[in-house]
């Protein structure tokens, strides 16, 4: 289900608030001493195509986002723990500064949820008197914040709070607990004081447990929908979570000291970076539109510049990915990016002599721009990732076909971008057709190679929590439970593996994905681009087919047993979506932002709510005015 909009006109923060937040933290981070660690999850069995190489030589975002603003606000003693990097890392043992954080924060998407349940866990083992407070976060709390916590007596687990927003949110919580913390008192009893008394429920952005004497969650309360920060440049720079990150290691402890500057582009030579946030269309697979509550977010091309510059003078970064929705979605604004990095000089340097880099366009947007491609190159852009999805739009209509995804390939060529085509396998769509429309999808990896592709990406379509489709793939009955006497697991989907279908024969749908993948990445076609490609890009094809075989095997390796599992057939289907087992209700004892249908409130929670009123009308006045002095 799409997450509800907020009411219009109050989407965003007003402008500086994030600025001014950050100031007021740093105004009394001194007297707190707080050490906090972030957490990526990360499940190894992920690691196939189309991420096969930047899944882990790209420091994710998100986590460098929250240790960005944590440390801008003053909080310095910060580490930022990937396990890509760190596969052994456990909680239960980590020490910052020489004792156990105060904080600590795992970041997920639902593909890595079941990392993230054994990371959690592991923390959970800290006695209590010790235990830091364990804050949830990333896609997988923004939609399914339940996952967040245990609901077995006999086993109890959990985060203490999931945060289903950005980081804002977060700062907002942090300010309102030390307004109320008691000298040397750790933050999780600040937490626990705060949430029995109510101070939580006037946060947007949040879901936490009302639990039993024991611990054990009994229910959940949503406190809302966040709202969202509208000017980007009010982000701190990109280069401060690059400072946190802990050393790759075999190790279960943290190192004394964070990667050295030095080692950085050794360990990511792709820098991630937030350029824009937002897209126009309305897909009914994608959550994107609806989380982003219908607004375009961007930061200004001078920042943007100066981003690029700091990484590469501190790091020696020189390869950007831009984590954009739809960079091109708004015309006007992206020209006025693109004028501002084309016309910024590093050194003696154009912009576009001393940096590289990528982001997410469509078709449609691809078109509309098509004088101003030349402007994109001249900014530094080398490669373009084209949602594509169906070039016949017999999927999804974004203003694409046959002949302007062609156009736009060679518009892009012409104008010396790589084309990087992004595809959606569906059940009605066939491998191979004859005729002159080109329905099969190896007629169109076919085209899309001649039109001068460099990479490939296909994927199945799969039901995406937050997203229109996601309650159909239930009621129609098209989501897996169990295929051959093997359950399906969240790792599997990330549209690798065919979870979700409704054709007779779902083994060809699987089967299809890895041909057009042979098809397109292979000896001879390595051989081609170094000697003769049609591309004028013969050394980044050959590169790109090299990385491409080598994600083609693991693909193989991790997928073709799945097909084969889906001709043996015995297929059980899911009927029910998988929501909250635990009652969910908002602040006000209504139903919940973030909850899926047939999530039930609860006679408890109701109960629960009528036994807080007296003490919430006793504390929130009293902490609002320390919060607001």
């Amino acid at each position: 289900m799409e997450l509800p909009r907020r009411e219009r006109g109050d989407e965003l923060l007003k402008p500086g608030e994030m600025t001014a937040i950050r100031q007021r933290l740093r105004s009394i981070a001194h007297n707190h001493d707080l050490t906090t660690v972030i957490a990526c999850a990360f499940d190894h069995r992920t690691r196939m195509l189309p991420f096969i190489y930047a899944d882990t030589r790209m420091a994710p975002g998100g986590v460098r986002a929250i240790g960005s603003v944590l440390v801008d606000a003053g909080f310095e003693k910060t580490r930022i723990v990937l396990q890509q990097w760190n596969r052994n890392f456990r909680p239960s043992r980590m020490r910052l500064d020489g004792r156990i954080p105060d904080i600590f924060m795992v970041s997920s998407m639902r593909i890595h949820s079941a990392e993230y349940e054994s990371l959690v866990r592991d923390a959970c083992r800290i006695p209590l008197e010790q235990r830091p407070l364990i804050i949830a976060g990333g896609p997988l709390t923004m939609y399914e914040p339940w996952d967040a916590f245990g609901i077995d007596p006999s086993d109890p687990w959990g985060a203490d709070v999931a945060v289903t927003g950005e980081e804002w949110v977060l700062l907002h919580l942090l300010e309102v607990l030390l307004s109320i913390r008691g000298r040397n008192e750790s933050m999780r009893s600040t937490f626990l004081r705060a949430r029995d008394s109510g101070l939580l429920d006037e946060i947007p952005g949040l879901v936490y447990p009302q639990t039993d004497p024991q611990g054990v969650a009994e229910a959940l309360v949503d406190t809302g929908i966040q709202r969202l920060l509208g000017n980007l440049d009010e982000l701190p720079h990109a280069a401060i979570g690059f400072r946190l990150l802990e050393p790759p290691g075999r190790g279960e402890t943290l190192a004394s000291q964070p990667l050295e500057a030095s080692r950085v582009r050794r360990h990511s030579p792709i820098g991630s970076i937030t350029l824009t946030f937002g897209c126009k269309f309305a897909c009914p697979y994608c959550p994107i539109p609806a989380y982003n509550q219908r607004q375009f977010r961007t930061k200004s091309g001078e920042r943007i510049a100066d981003e690029m510059e700091d990484l590469y003078t501190e790091f020696g970064i020189k390869c950007f990915f831009g984590s954009d929705d739809n960079f091109f979605n708004d015309k006007d604004r992206t020209v006025v990016i693109l004028e501002s990095l084309a016309r910024r000089r590093v050194g003696k340097n154009n912009f576009r002599h001393k940096f590289r880099w990528g982001t997410e366009v469509t078709v449609h947007d691809t078109l509309k721009l098509k004088e101003h491609l030349g402007l994109a190159f001249d900014a530094g852009i080398w490669a373009l990732w084209l949602g594509v999805e169906d070039m016949t739009a017999t999927l999804i209509k974004k203003g694409q076909s046959v002949d302007k995804t062609i156009e736009s390939f060679r518009l892009l060529q012409k104008n010396g971008i790589c084309p990087m085509p992004m595809m959606m396998h569906h059940d009605t769509q066939p491998l191979i057709t004859r005729g002159p429309e080109p329905y099969g999808l190896l007629n169109q990896v076919r085209l899309l190679r001649k039109a001068g592709a460099i990479t490939l990406q296909v994927l199945m379509i799969t039901p995406a929590t937050g997203s229109k489709l996601y309650p159909e793939a239930f009621t129609e009955g098209l989501a897996y439970d169990s295929v051959a006497g093997r359950r399906v697991e969240p790792y599997m989907s990330d549209g690798n593996y065919v979870v979700a279908s409704k054709h007779e024969q779902p083994w060809r749908k699987q089967f299809n994905m890895l041909a057009v993948y042979l098809y397109f990445y292979n000896p001879l076609r390595f051989l081609v681009a170094l000697v003769r490609s049609k591309s004028h890009f013969h050394l980044i094809d050959a590169a790109m087919q090299g990385i491409g075989m080598w994600g083609v095997s693991q693909t193989i390796r991790r997928t073709f047993g799945w097909g084969l599992r889906l001709m043996r057939g015995d297929i059980q289907r899911q009927f029910k979506m998988p929501a909250s087992e635990l009652p969910m209700r908002d602040a006000c004892g209504g139903s919940a932002s973030h909850a899926l249908p047939g999530t039930q409130v609860g006679e408890y929670v109701q109960a629960g709510l009528d036994r807080r009123v007296g003490i919430a009308k006793v504390a929130v006045e009293p902490a609002k005015q320390v919060v607001e002095t």
